[in-house]
Order: structure tokens, then C-alpha cells, then sequence
């Protein structure tokens, strides 16, 4: 029985991954986190009954602050805090999801010489991953093109570990949290956890329209849900969902989202015909671009710009007519996919360099 530690956080997306992980890892090895002393992994992974230890963190900026000035100190002193719980815990193998705070633990890591694996969600490496890849054993990504970003030997495409329960929803449930029938196809739309303004106007100005043809959940973000809607029986809206998302995925025949990495291989994973409208580079760094344009090129899903959606919303159901009349070709390309199985590839890699084989 190994001991193994997990790392990474800043945002929910960095965590989730990692605690997908959790149900095959606790039957074999003794898990343990390590974080930020305040941030949300701190409060999901205890949460899920992990030991968990937090340390000094600085964050990684591309732009000017003052804080650019005292956060490495506070990595300096993270690096010794973390290389010392390490030592406590006596730790065989640190698997990091990446972000900020798991930068100090991989340097404190390497340091011991515990082998390092690190996972990369979105197409291109992000800060956090690009400083700490060389000192990795191996590392695991969602996108087959990134492989050959990375450094030759390490890399191998695994897709994203998705959490087990997020496969095991029930449409009858999802169906009755909605007060749909299930006698039209269901369109479930997703624009983050904040939510999406240009997603959220788009199906709103065609929700009539929409609304002829199929039953909606729309997941619109805290403070966003618009009350003078409630009303219609053919349009549900959830600012924010938890449980519930299991179910209200495996209600939708369709959907429409942003293209994250972590959303997009839940759609992946669950098979679901969809529309991708990434974040435009004027509000990122152009990664759900590159993510959406890589399932396009698979086959896995149509690609609406955001600025043709803004220019003209009245295309957003003329894309879903086109995606419905398609969707048997997407769904057999998504089930012939090998990183449909990302959680079951990435646990491979794990028992891979603990065994020594890699």
C-alpha cells in the first residue's frame, strides 16, 4: 500500500479531477491533500475525508500587482512547509492536477526525489504545469496534440478523470426536478459556474423558438436567473447545480456549453450530442478555443464563436437543428473515443510509476 499525495487547486476545476480519482486509489493506497491553507481544495478535499495540510501559496501572474513582490517569498516558505509534511507523511508519489498552490509541492517533492506525475487539462500547458513539468516523472493530458507540446518520453493522453457518480444520474429524476415529460428531446445549456452573459442573452432572445422543438435546462450562474420566466413549463433554470447534475445530464439529449476542458470531457464521457461556444480570446488565453477546435477536428461536437453568436443569436437554433439532424454521427465518434476512459487510463499511469514500470 502506497501513500500517495494529491495536489492542486486555485479553482474547483483543478480539484474535482483529482477527487475523481479517490473511489480505486482508497482501495489500494492511503490518499492524503495538500493546498492552500484557505482555498477550495482545502474545503472539497475534507469534504471528502482526506487528510489535509495547507500551506503558504503565491499565485503565478502574467500581469503587474505589488503582490508580485512578496508572493515568491510565500512560495519559499510553502516549499519548506510542504517538504516537511511530506517527510511526516512519508510519501511515495505525488499526483498533481495543477495550479498555483501545487507549485511549492512539487518543487518540495523533487527535492526528496518522490516521482512526480502531473495532469494537463486544457490543450496548451498552463503557468503552474510549464514550471514544474521538469521535475515530473510522467504527464498525463486531455488532448492528443498537447502530447507533442510536451517534453518527448513524458507525456501520455489520457483524457480527464471524471467522477464515477457523474455517470450514474437517473433521466427519470433529472426529468421530475425539471417538471418535463420527457416527451420532447432535452436541451440542457451550461455556461460555467459564474454563468455566461452572451450564452445566457443568446438562449433567452430564442427561448420561444427553442422552446417549440425541445424542454430546457438552463444552468445560468448565480445571479443570473431572470424571474419573469419561471413560468414557462418548457424552460427550467438552475443558477447553480451540485447533486443534481448527474441526473439533470443523463434528462439532456443535447447540450450546449463553454468549452472548459473538465465540462467537455464530462460530455465526452456521457456521450451527449453538443454545441461548444468557447471563451473568446478577448476574455482568455484562447484555450477553449484550441479545446473546442480539437473535438471538432474529432468529431465529437459543433463549434459556434462566440462572436457570431453575438452578431446574429438567431443562428444558435439553426446550430442545434444541424446538430440534431447529425447526432448519431457525433455520438458513434465520442463512443469510439479512447479518452472517453480518462479516469481509468490516468489510474493506469499512476500504477505505472508506482510500480516502477514507467
Amino acid at each position: 500500500m502506497a501513500k500517495i499525495l494529491l495536489t492542486g487547486g486555485g479553482t474547483a476545476g483543478h480539484v474535482t479531477a483529482n477527487l475523481a480519482l479517490l473511489g480505486e486509489l482508497r482501495e489500494k493506497h492511503t490518499i492524503y491533500y495538500m493546498g492552500s491553507k484557505d482555498g477550495i481544495e482545502k474545503e472539497l478535499a475534507e469534504k471528502a475525508g482526506l487528510p489535509y495540510f495547507g500551506i503558504s501559496t503565491g499565485k503565478l501572474r502574467r500581469y503587474f500587482s505589488l503582490r508580485n513582490l512578496t508572493d515568491p517569498f510565500r512560495v519559499i516558505g510553502g516549499f519548506f512547509q510542504a517538504r516537511k509534511q511530506i517527510q511526516d507523511w512519508k510519501i511515495d508519489l505525488v499526483f498533481s492536477k495543477g495550479g498555483f498552490v501545487a507549485v511549492p509541492v512539487i518543487f518540495a517533492a523533487a527535492s526528496l526525489g518522490i516521482p512526480i506525475i502531473c495532469h494537463e487539462s486544457d490543450f496548451t500547458p498552463g503557468l503552474a504545469n510549464k514550471l514544474t513539468i521538469p521535475f515530473t516523472k510522467r504527464i498525463c493530458c486531455n488532448f492528443q496534440e498537447t502530447v507533442s507540446l510536451l517534453p518527448k518520453g513524458k507525456a501520455v493522453c489520457t483524457g480527464a478523470p471524471i467522477r464515477e457518480e457523474l455517470l450514474q444520474g437517473s433521466r427519470e429524476e433529472g426529468l421530475r426536478l425539471c417538471g418535463f415529460s420527457g416527451e420532447k428531446p432535452v436541451l440542457m445549456v451550461i455556461g460555467g459556474s459564474l454563468g455566461s452573459v452572451a450564452i445566457n442573452t443568446a438562449v433567452r432572445e430564442n427561448l420561444r423558438k427553442l422552446g417549440e422543438n425541445y424542454d430546457i435546462i438552463h444552468i445560468c450562474g448565480k445571479k443570473n436567473e431572470d424571474k419573469s420566466l419561471s413560468d414557462l413549463a418548457y424552460y427550467r433554470q438552475f443558477p447553480y447545480v451540485n447533486e443534481e447534475l448527474a441526473d439533470l445530464y443523463q434528462a439532456a439529449d443535447f447540450v450546449i456549453s463553454r468549452a472548459g476542458a473538465n465540462v467537455i470531457y464530462e460530455i465526452l464521457a456521457l456521450k451527449k450530442p453538443n454545441i461548444l461556444i468557447p471563451l473568446p480570446k478577448k476574455a482568455s488565453r484562447g484555450d477553449q478555443i484550441l479545446n473546442a477546435e480539437s473535438f471538432s477536428a474529432q468529431g465529437f461536437s459543433v463549434v459556434l464563436p462566440q462572436e457570431e453568436l453575438e452578431e446574429n443569436p438567431a443562428v444558435l437554433p439553426d446550430y442545434l437543428e444541424k446538430l440534431y439532424e447529425n447526432k448519431e454521427k457525433y455520438i458513434k465518434a465520442m463512443e469510439a473515443s479512447r479518452e472517453r476512459d480518462g479516469r481509468k487510463n490516468v489510474l493506469a499511469v499512476i500504477q505505472s510509476v508506482l510500480d516502477g514500470k514507467s
